[in-house]
């Protein structure tokens, strides 16, 4: 897995721009509505596994299916969510600690069920109407502050009228959750697969509510009462003609097994998936636990064991090019991420990875070309920003100075240096581009522009 992280900006800004009294609600809706970025993982196996699972869940629901509009998040939690333009969002807490694909289907089946019920635009437009309502309380409070002196006057009268405008959003967003989870059923029996997956990881949730002390009150919450969904759920489960798989999902228990080693200690996965455990799961997460404890022998000779099994596994050639990367030896990473690619030629991150290889191998200036072609290649199907600042270089290596500054202008805008971005964008553009280029400079301007606008 390339620990290549990106980061989202703006994803939740209802409340940016309301006075001080509305700062009252940001606390409550810190954790649904208040985070301003999320931390993504980019791995070509854990999002192939996750595109396997999600399309025909997409196609039942008739949703246009993109390969890469699924995106891992870093977080433990158990959660799943949707954006703007049918983005999907798993966090590696959800994929460590489910048990199965069928688990994960149901997770994405409900997550569907938004998207089919237009949940994400209407709430948009319930946070409007929020923000309305605190913004005329709040003119309401200091009217009646002025005209009898009381501040208490004043908060009673912002408070009810935030409280009667926030019970309205959650009640609406309890009969989202109830709509999803109906759509998600309906969805699995188009797919012919079993509920029981959705009902125990809703279990799951309610574990971790009481095991975390939380009192799920009906009067403020964000999602229907657990009890309520397990019971639906459990009717559920006894009405499909579906069971669930009765054999274990090798794809998904390697995909679990990478993200736990990359993500914990190595002792705590040497703990888990332990030497006596024979199965390529534990044999991979094993390796990567000796990477990370610079145990490079040990990890190579797991990996050599695997790719002996499955010469053809492309994953496993891409571990093995990132140890050699990671370790200095780039000639040896370079071949394999070009075996990689040359078995899963469709990925983006796997063009990106040889590329980076390709870079730090003294390229030559027709190498350079063919790098620069590659990443191209690789940021139409998926923009990723590493891709851009790698671009930039190769472009400088060929002394194309306006296609460099322009490759740089792209990575600065996404890691949030907009000034920076600007000033190599207008730099680029006193480089005389080809008009192609050109066109491209100023649509990234007008982006600048409209950024500042918010």
């Amino acid at each position: 897995m390339e620990k290549t992280y990106r980061v989202i900006h703006g994803l939740r800004k209802a409340f940016s721009r309301l006075a001080c009294g509305i700062l009252l609600l940001s606390a409550f809706f810190s954790q649904a509505f208040a985070q301003d970025r999320i931390s993504l993982i980019s791995d070509e196996e854990t999002e192939q596994f996750l595109a396997d699972t999600l399309r025909p869940i997409f196609k039942a629901a008739n949703i246009p299916f993109k390969r890469n509009n699924i995106y891992i998040v870093n977080d433990d939690s158990l959660n799943a969510f949707v954006g703007d333009g049918n983005n999907m969002f798993v966090n590696t807490g959800t994929l460590i600690k489910a048990e199965s694909q069928n688990e994960i289907a149901g997770v994405l089946a409900h997550e569907t069920g938004h998207i089919q019920g237009g949940h994400i635009l209407r709430q948009k437009i319930k946070l409007q109407n929020l923000q309305q309502v605190s913004l005329a309380s709040l003119l309401a409070a200091g009217a009646a502050a002025a005209a009898t002196g009381r501040a208490d006057v004043a908060i009673a009268i912002a408070l009810g009228s935030q409280s009667s405008a926030i019970n309205s959003l959650l009640a609406y967003q309890v009969e989202e959750e109830r709509s999803a989870d109906e759509s998600a059923v309906a969805l699995l029996k188009k797919t012919e697969q079993s509920p029981q997956g959705m009902r125990n990881f809703m279990k799951k949730i309610s574990r971790q509510n009481m095991l975390n002390g939380v009192e799920e009150n009906p009067y403020f919450r964000t999602h229907p009462v657990t009890s309520e969904r397990i019971s639906f759920l459990d009717n559920a489960v006894r009405q499909s003609p579906f069971p669930p798989p009765a054999q274990e999902d090798e794809a998904f228990e390697r995909v679990k097994a990478k993200l736990y080693a990359f993500l914990q200690p190595p002792q705590k996965t040497l703990q888990k998936y332990p030497a006596g455990d024979p199965s390529a799961a534990a044999r991979y997460a094993r390796a990567i636990a000796y990477f990370k404890m610079l145990k490079i022998s040990q990890s190579l000779s797991l990996i050599d064991g695997l790719l002996r099994e499955e010469p053809n596994n492309p994953y496993f050639h891409e571990l093995k090019g990132q140890i050699y990367m990671e370790t200095g030896k780039i000639k040896e990473a370079k071949s394999e991420y070009k075996r990689a690619l040359e078995l899963l030629p469709g990925s983006a991150l796997f063009q990106i990875n040889l590329a980076h290889a390709a870079l730090e191998d003294n390229p030559t200036q027709s190498e350079l070309r063919q790098i620069a072609t590659i990443l191209n290649k690789s940021l139409l199907q998926k923009p990723d920003t590493y891709g851009w600042l790698l671009l930039a270089r190769a472009y400088g290596g060929l002394n194309d100075m306006a296609a460099s500054n322009y490759a740089s202008a792209e990575f600065s805008l996404r890691i949030g240096a907009l000034d920076i971005a600007r000033k190599q964008a207008e730099t680029a553009l006193r480089s005389s581009p080809l008009p192609q280029l050109r066109l491209k400079i100023n649509d990234l301007l007008s982006r600048l522009n409209e950024l500042d606008r918010q």
